[in-house]
């Protein structure tokens, strides 16, 4: 399977970056018997956060949904870290928690969400449907618009 998402990656024109360092006293990830638990992603890009501020007050739906996007990458990140180079370890992931820096009365985070959603479909295939929560925030650290984590079972 390995081979494959190398492939889809490529395909979307999907570079894996270097996995992020935390900037707090946690662990990027753990892994507990078959499950892989990755901390919440930032939408990192070229070592700073890509996209700022609140949805529908001065970020639109698109550029949320891109910066969930960024958060999808970069759970690839390090999931791939912590696999020893290796997506094919996936075997599925399991849920996804994001959260949407928004104004009170936003009521689309959904959409936003759907901006990592499809991208992990689409590069893990099968494996990639998931489960998941979409939240509005008040303010998510870096202020940054979106944050997202991730669960997945693992070989």
């Amino acid at each position: 399977m390995s081979a494959e998402i190398e492939t889809r990656l490529k395909e979307l024109g999907i570079v894996i970056p270097e996995a992020v360092a935390p900037v707090a006293n946690y662990v990027p990830y753990v892994i507990t018997g078959s499950t892989l638990y990755i901390s919440g992603q930032l939408p990192m890009e070229s070592g700073k956060v890509a996209v700022t501020g609140h949805v529908a007050k001065n970020v639109d739906v698109a550029a949320a949904a891109r910066a969930a996007e960024l958060c999808a990458i970069n759970i690839l990140a390090q999931a791939k870290a912590a696999l020893g180079g290796d997506l094919g370890r996936i075997r599925r992931l399991v849920k996804i928690n994001g959260f949407v820096a928004s104004v009170p009365e936003f009521t689309e985070q959904h959409l936003v969400i759907n901006g990592a959603s499809n991208l992990l479909a689409n590069v893990l295939g099968e494996a990639g449907k998931h489960a998941r929560a979409a939240v509005g925030m008040a303010s998510l650290p870096f202020n940054a618009a979106v944050e997202i984590d991730a669960i997945l079972e693992i070989a």
